[in-house]
């Protein structure tokens, strides 16, 4: 794998390829608008699934990073539906950090009915840890990513409590765009309202509606946010 020659402002970590796109496009968006340096990495490769090929699957991820216009982006090619979090997994993941150095990471939320997102969730957490050892063979040199917060996934229809909602409105229309170019995975779903687009759309309108905005996409954390100014709220 090839790493970016600078590190990276934001990475967001991705069970699998469409995963980033589906929760946490918008945030990707408008970061890179603020000209930030993001980055994604796949943990799978995301087959088999109904209507996907691996090689499908690479050709929609390129044209969504190009839809995105993303930094940098990567996959581990660990087990789709085998996922864990083992020991090689974690040294694999945490060289990727060591490689990429970004200020923050974004895992998937911990709680899902996905056994992949849970792991991978699990994961972070325990790579974000091995990043910062010394005297390892991982490659790189030691770095603790400051920050990791968590996305929403769409497996488990609970109502989790964010520590913040990011304001992603002027950017839900390309987010969709980048969620398109994955076809096999919109192929054989019911055409029918609502459609997973239609779900996309509506989740993101109401956590805007939540913040008083058009569209919103949450994150959480375990630990509180840092706020020097209180012009940063709102």
């Amino acid at each position: 794998m090839t790493y970016p020659d600078q590190p990276l402002d934001l990475l967001v970590v991705a069970p699998h390829p469409d995963d980033a796109e589906i929760s946490v496009a918008g945030i990707i968006l408008q970061s890179l608008s603020l000209g930030m340096r993001v980055g994604v990495v796949e943990l799978t490769d995301g087959e088999p699934t109904p209507h996907g090929t691996i090689e499908r699957r690479q050709m929609e991820t390129a044209a969504s990073t190009k839809v995105l216009g993303l930094t940098w982006r990567g996959q581990l090619n660990l087990p789709n539906r085998r996922l864990e979090n083992s020991l090689a997994a974690r040294r694999a993941l945490a060289g990727v950090f060591r490689e990429t150095r970004p200020q923050m990471i974004l895992a998937p939320y911990w709680d899902d009915a996905h056994p992949d997102h849970v792991a991978a969730s699990a994961l972070c957490d325990a790579a974000r840890f091995w990043s910062k050892l010394s005297r390892s063979d991982l490659p790189g040199t030691p770095f603790h990513p400051p920050h990791i917060y968590y996305y929403w996934s769409i497996h488990l229809r609970i109502h989790p409590q964010p520590k913040c909602v990011v304001d992603v409105s002027p950017y839900m229309e390309q987010k969709l765009d980048a969620i398109r170019c994955y076809e096999s995975q919109l192929e054989g779903r019911s055409p029918e309202f609502p459609t997973l687009l239609d779900d996309i759309r509506d989740r993101a309108r109401y956590w805007g509606w939540s913040i008083g905005a058009a569209y919103g996409e949450p994150l959480a954390s375990r630990e509180e946010l840092r706020i020097t100014d209180l012009r940063q709220i709102g």
